[in-house]
C-alpha cells in the first residue's frame, strides 16, 4: 500500500506489530491502541520511534497522556462515509498540540485529500497506486 508523505510516495519505515507479537528493538513500530496503553511503561523507554493505530470509535483524550513520546498516530477511516477520524485529527492537532506524524489509513480516497490535509493529516496510506500519484500531484 503506497504511503504519501511530504508530497511524495515514500517507503513506510514503520513496522506494524500485532497485539501479541514481540516489539522489535531499534525499529520504528506501529502498535494497536490497546497494546500501546497496556505496555506504555515499557514502550516509553524504546530507542526507536513508536506509533499507534487509533480506531475512530475511541476518544483521543485517552491518547493524550502518551502524545509527548509517540512519533505517529494513524487514524482509521473504516469506510469512506465515516468521518470521525477528521474530528480526531483536529482534536489532536488543535487541542492536544500533537506535532508528530498524523496518518490517514483505511478507506482513504482521493476525493478526501484536501479535507484530510485541512484536518491536519500529513501522511496518507492509499490503497491504489493511481490515487497515490494524484495525492502527490495535489500536495505539491
Amino acid at each position: 500500500m503506497p504511503l504519501v508523505k511530504s508530497g511524495r510516495i515514500v517507503e513506510d519505515r514503520f513496522v506494524r506489530v500485532l497485539d501479541d507479537a514481540p516489539v522489535p528493538d531499534n525499529v520504528p513500530v506501529i502498535l494497536p491502541a490497546a497494546r500501546l496503553i497496556a505496555d506504555a511503561r515499557e514502550l516509553v523507554l524504546r530507542q526507536a520511534p513508536t506509533g499507534v493505530i487509533w480506531p475512530n470509535d475511541r476518544r483521543v483524550a485517552e491518547l493524550a497522556p502518551y502524545l509527548d513520546w509517540i512519533a505517529l498516530v494513524a487514524l482509521v477511516f473504516p469506510t469512506f462515509k465515516d468521518g470521525r477520524a477528521y474530528s480526531q485529527a483536529r482534536l489532536l492537532r488543535e487541542r492536544y498540540e500533537f506535532r508528530g506524524e498524523l496518518r490517514a489509513t483505511g478507506q482513504v480516497l482521493r476525493d478526501q485529500l484536501l479535507f484530510l490535509h485541512r484536518a491536519g493529516f500529513d501522511a496518507f496510506e492509499v490503497t491504489k497506486d493511481k490515487d497515490a500519484a494524484v495525492f502527490v500531484e495535489t500536495l505539491q
